[in-house]
């Protein structure tokens, strides 16, 4: 059952769309978000191409905390009233029913901190990354790699559906991330009204087919259909446009099948879906 959310945030502005999605989320599954701020340790702002005279380190470092700490009390009046408007119950009890969310600051790098706090969340909430500005690629790439946990990427929306999640796509290949992101997604899976599988018919070998995926699924009470389709280009981007031609609100996949910095490299299918989606996206690596 899904009842930790975690969602990262960076005073970068993406976090009220990101907390909108995940305000859905935990409000159907009656969870709590912890939404947890990363902040940089003065020290780690400073540049250390030339040398610093150790009062004027001193007076920056300073400045740095007191910048911090303004930064911090700005974010939480501001999660508050998004919490309010989003009918989120701020609180530091996770055991309160329905949606609740609190504030978590801790101080180090971004890495780190999604570690230490993602490991045990049962879903994470992240932006979609912007790689053009360099904005968001390590969040993501943090909460997939280091945590082991099913990552929700949002792409930016004017209005978050409140009946997100009631036409889940499965992209299935057999793969081993595939079947750890169904695995992992089960309770989402079950609260949908429709699931889809699709299928482009050439997964990996002796791999378990789209018919033993619903097979599967059906044991634990979730009816599937399948929806097989040939893959033009690149896989990423049909299984994009056939959910958009279903109508499917989110979609659940495996991630990075092959490395990281190949993908990036390389155009993979997963990069092709981290850059272009539309719509929220379940990755699991």
């Amino acid at each position: 059952m899904i009842r930790n959310i975690m969602v990262p945030v960076r005073g970068d502005g993406k976090g009220d769309n990101v907390l909108a999605h995940a305000a859905v989320i935990a409000k159907r599954f009656d969870a709590h978000i912890e939404v947890t701020h990363c902040r940089a340790r003065p020290e780690d702002l400073l540049t250390y191409t030339m040398a610093i005279p150790a009062f004027l380190k001193e007076q920056l470092i300073e400045s740095a905390g007191k910048l911090a700490e303004s930064e911090e009390a700005g974010l939480i009046e501001e999660l508050k009233g998004l919490a309010k408007n989003l009918g989120l119950v701020f609180s530091e009890d996770p055991t309160t029913k329905g949606g609740t969310v609190h504030w978590t600051e801790e101080q180090g790098k971004q890495p780190d901190v999604i570690k230490h706090h993602g490991r045990l969340a049962d879903l994470i909430c992240v932006p979609q990354p912007d790689r053009a500005q360099n904005v968001g690629v390590n969040t993501l790439k943090s909460a997939l790699f280091l945590t082991g946990r099913p990552v929700m990427m949002c792409p930016k929306a004017d209005k978050v559906s409140e009946n997100l999640g009631d036409h889940v796509a499965i992209a299935w290949n057999g793969s081993l991330e595939a079947s750890r992101a169904v695995r992992m997604t089960t309770d989402i899976l079950q609260e949908a009204s429709k699931v889809t599988i699709l299928s482009a018919g050439s997964g990996e070998p002796h791999g378990a087919t789209a018919d033993d995926l619903k097979a599967y699924l059906a044991s634990r009470s979730i009816s599937a259909d399948i929806n097989k389709f040939n893959v033009r280009d690149n896989a990423g981007a049909s299984i994009l446009s056939k959910c958009g031609e279903i109508g499917a609100d989110l979609l659940i996949m495996g991630a990075y099948g092959d490395s990281h910095e190949r993908e990036v490299m390389f155009g993979g299918n997963t990069q092709t879906v981290v850059d272009t989606a539309k719509m929220p996206v379940i990755l699991v690596h």
